[in-house]
């Protein structure tokens, strides 16, 4: 049987800074990268990842998805308040313009074409953004202290620091098997108010929303704010991304 493919949309930085930190760029080049677990995980679920760049015209990148049995929209940097039609409150960190319109196309033709689409941390604040939703800038400046810290940069990225709830016959909660799951937290803004056929399927103990599903397409579209690519030794989180590859088939 044929594996499927699935494209991994990539962290795109304008400046020279990764290639000349490693000390194999020179001045001037612009960059794509994505963390390896990306890649891992696909592969032990069964999947053949490949990975889909930034490119200088977003509709050169129309035959590549057509071709892909789904795609994972990736982490990475902030998105641009501008992305839903509001300004910077001074909370955000390092955005950039050029990838959250490369990975709005992606999202947005990638459902219409029918694909199964999973997206992770700012994957999945990029899905509910392309369908019209918004977001928080920064969860603990922007709750009065309702919401708590979820940047655990201080932790293993495979060490799990809070529960979600999963709601009842949700994908995820289908996945799973059970309402309450343990989770690793590596964020400071989060989905908000969700977009067109977009319906929030998981919240943290503070109440943040951190899994999504949209309808209308493919019956996988379905975003998490968590990283399940990174607990690489949990046979549970692996549950989310063979999901994903069992949809892609």
């Amino acid at each position: 049987m044929r594996k499927p493919l699935i494209g991994i949309t990539v962290n795109y930085d304008p400046l020279d800074t990764v290639g000349m930190e490693s000390l194999m760029g020179i001045t001037g080049q612009d960059w794509d990268f994505v963390a390896g677990d990306y890649v891992y995980g696909l592969e032990k679920a069964g999947a053949t990842p490949v990975l889909i760049p930034r490119t200088a015209d977003n509709e050169t990148l129309k035959p590549l998805i057509d071709a892909l049995d789904g795609v994972l929209v990736s982490g990475g940097h902030d998105v641009d308040p501008a992305s839903y039609q509001e300004r910077i409150l001074g909370h955000c960190g390092r955005i950039v313009p050029e990838r959250d319109a490369m990975d709005i196309f992606i999202t947005r033709y990638a459902y219409e074409q029918g694909k199964a689409i999973l997206g992770i941390c700012r994957g999945c604040q990029i899905m509910n953004v392309a369908f019209g939703g918004n977001m928080y800038q920064d969860l603990e400046k922007e709750s009065d202290g309702k919401f708590l810290h979820h940047f655990m940069g201080n932790s293993p990225r495979n060490r799990v620091v809070h529960k979600d709830t999963l709601a009842p016959g949700s994908i995820v909660a289908q996945i799973f098997g059970k309402e309450t799951l343990s989770v690793n937290s590596y964020h400071h803004q989060a989905v908000k108010e969700p977009g067109e056929n977009v319906t929030f399927t998981a919240w943290s103990e503070d109440g943040v929303p951190e899994a999504l599903e949209i309808s209308g397409k493919h019956p996988f579209v379905v975003g998490v704010q968590w990283h399940p690519e990174m607990m690489f030794d949990s046979e549970e989180q692996l549950k989310v991304i063979k999901a994903f590859e069992d949809a892609c088939r």
